[in-house]
């Protein structure tokens, strides 16, 4: 009896390999969220997380330092900026003014815009109509949940603007992985991507007001959710990422990340205890029936 060709069940290992990175991000925000709570600024977080998550994967990918050429390693650069200092200080000073849900559904915002800067740049890669008629769902579906918030706690336009801000950012780092992707191994990728970061956000923390006292890095909850954020939500997340994307292309592995917003709206709930209405939950319908037609019209299509 046939249990599928070994393509079939290569592709399940990444689309399982896009949940759980998911998961792990959408518990990131609250994870941000509680360090936040506890006294840590947002850039301290996100250089804590991402210099931890440098240092494990130099551990086992240290055999070169030097790209290609000046191009690609500015496009390296490029890709730190984005996926790294820019999106993360930007997401978690969000979180100081406006709900975890609210964030996390305005980023999820990337699938969108990744399919659209790729129409832009590549005519010869438009998303086929499945894949737009599938997100256009699920944006909708976040749109619900959005208004979701709306009903438990006024809307903050700074913090859905640098939600948004966010968004696009991620949506250029999909782009330029998709093109390292052809010529550099996942675990380069993501290395580099780690050190630019880190790099990118250093002149962030001088002009920071205060830095948190380092005794608070030694209560279990700091250090825990640091922890996870570094190993999980970082290095892990990042390098399944790299090798996702790889495999299913830009426009197919981002609609997975409108999975992020239902986690963090269920983590959010039962963990910081922000009210869900009916609407969030019908938009959390959507967003997963978006993301399941566009997949299955497309496997149907080929």
């Amino acid at each position: 009896m046939s249990h599928g060709t070994p393509a079939k069940r290569s592709n399940l290992f990444y689309h399982l390999g896009a949940v759980i990175t998911v998961i792990a991000w959408g518990a990131s925000f609250i994870s941000t969220k509680v360090l936040l709570d506890h006294g840590l600024h947002p850039v301290e977080i996100y250089i804590y997380r991402f210099i931890l998550a440098y240092i494990m994967i130099l551990c086992v990918c240290h055999d070169r330092f030097r790209s290609n050429s000046l191009k690609d390693e500015m496009l390296f650069a490029l890709m730190g900026l984005c996926a790294g200092s820019i999106y993360f200080i930007a997401e978690n000073t969000a979180l100081q003014y406006t709900l975890v849900t609210n964030v996390s559904l305005i980023t999820s915002m990337s699938p969108l815009l990744t399919a659209i800067l790729i129409g832009i740049l590549y005519k010869n890669e438009r998303p086929p109509k499945e894949i737009i008629y599938g997100s256009l769902i699920a944006f909708i579906g976040v749109a619900c949940v959005i208004f979701n918030s709306s009903f438990v706690l006024e809307i903050n336009p700074l913090g859905d603007l640098l939600s948004l801000f966010a968004a696009v950012s991620w949506s250029v780092y999909s782009i330029v992985l998709k093109k390292l992707n052809a010529v550099y191994t996942s675990l380069y990728i993501t290395r580099k991507t780690f050190f630019y970061g880190v790099l990118t956000a250093l002149p962030f923390l001088a002009i920071e007001p205060e830095i948190s006292s380092p005794s608070l890095l030694l209560q279990p909850e700091v250090w825990g959710n640091i922890l996870f954020l570094g190993v999980f939500a970082s290095m892990i997340g990042y390098l399944l990422w790299a090798m996702i994307v790889g495999q299913l292309g830009a426009i197919k592995a981002s609609n997975y990340l409108y999975f992020q917003p239902v986690v963090t709206l269920v983590l959010s709930a039962i963990i910081l205890h922000e009210a869900v209405t009916v609407i969030g939950y019908i938009g959390c319908a959507m967003i997963l029936g978006g993301v399941w037609l566009s997949d299955y019209l497309c496997r149907k299509k080929m």
